[in-house]
């Protein structure tokens, strides 16, 4: 793969990481209530499912699931419904990842829930799927072996993305913070909630 592939390709996909999405608000919820590091299980999930995605959708497998589109609407749904319940849980105090008035920490949520939360908000977006599509086969050369390029690409996908990821978690955290500071704690679950029930709904229509 050229530089001058490459040069086109790393702004391309920085400008599209960075954008406000489903998966950077919800680093950014969870980077609030859990903290950065603990949301790295879910940093995890969510780049298993980004690597999944953008490597179907260079081999093919995408163009034919969404011709399908029924194949996502189980998971989509039940995904969406779940984070529902979170950011309704959040909003009122309670659950897992609501902040607690007397510690200022919030509860244990398992790093395997973590990891599935970012795993299936990643690849049950349809848009997701599409976006690859559109966006990768470019930038494959038909005269030249795919593994090498797939495995270059993917690698690239995935150091932005996590990047971005961080970037929002930390975000969270400073909000964290400054809420915690003025004890307003009973404010910061109830604005992680309603983003978290805002990406539910989000994956759910989307």
């Amino acid at each position: 793969m050229s530089s001058t592939v490459l040069a086109v390709f790393v702004p391309t996909f920085v400008a599209v990481s960075v954008t406000p999405g489903m998966c950077m608000t919800l680093s950014m919820t969870l980077g609030m209530t859990i903290g950065v590091r603990r949301t790295l299980w879910m940093m995890a999930g969510e780049l298993i499912g980004v690597g999944l995605v953008a490597g179907a959708s260079v081999v093919g497998v995408a163009a034919i699931m969404l011709q399908y589109p029924m194949l996502f609407l189980a998971l989509k749904y039940l995904g969406g419904l779940y984070l529902c319940y979170l950011g309704v849980q959040m909003w009122m105090a309670k659950g897992k990842m609501a902040i607690d008035f007397e510690s200022g920490f919030s509860g244990k949520m398992s790093a395997p829930q973590l990891a599935l939360q970012g795993f299936v908000t990643a690849v049950a977006n349809p848009k997701g799927w599409a976006f690859f599509i559109a966006l990768l086969p470019p930038f494959i050369d038909q005269q030249r072996p795919l593994p090498g390029q797939l495995s270059l690409l993917l690698g690239i996908i995935l150091c932005i993305e996590f990047i971005s990821l961080v970037l929002y978690a930390s975000g969270g955290r400073t909000l964290n913070h400054l809420l915690q500071k003025s004890d307003n704690v009973r404010l910061l679950n109830r604005i992680a909630g309603t983003l978290m029930f805002a990406v539910g709904v989000w994956l759910a229509v989307d």
